[in-house]
């Protein structure tokens, strides 16, 4: 009879055991930005939540709370007016080509008469 060769077991996963994603002991002083671990982040919709940070307090446009992939509707995000600044610049730019042509048309109109 052969010996069948049994494959040695894997280790258990130690359940309960999380290694920490921010080690203190290995963060050295004067190199690395101070660490938050209560952070406050605050939406533009009103949602707030805390986690850990660089900053102690985050100002947010969108969050899971108000942005469309995790409310599933449709929303047009445009808080800071952008459509509107880009057709005011729009205008502005338009007024003064206009203007330019009367300049040039008026700089022409002199040459012609001298």
């Amino acid at each position: 009879m052969r010996a069948r060769l049994l494959k040695p077991a894997a280790p258990e996963p130690v359940i309960g055991l999380a290694i920490p994603c921010y080690n203190e002991t290995a963060v050295k002083e004067k190199i690395h930005p101070k660490w938050y671990p209560e952070a406050k982040v605050h939406c533009a919709c009103g949602a707030s939540f805390t986690t850990g940070s660089t900053m102690p307090e985050i100002a947010v446009e969108i969050c899971s709370a108000c942005h469309p992939l995790f409310t599933g509707q449709q929303k047009f995000v445009d808080t800071a007016g952008r459509v509107d600044k880009f057709r005011q610049r729009e205008e502005i730019a338009k007024k003064k080509q206009e203007e330019a042509a009367v300049r040039k048309a008026k700089r022409d109109s002199a040459k012609a008469e001298a």
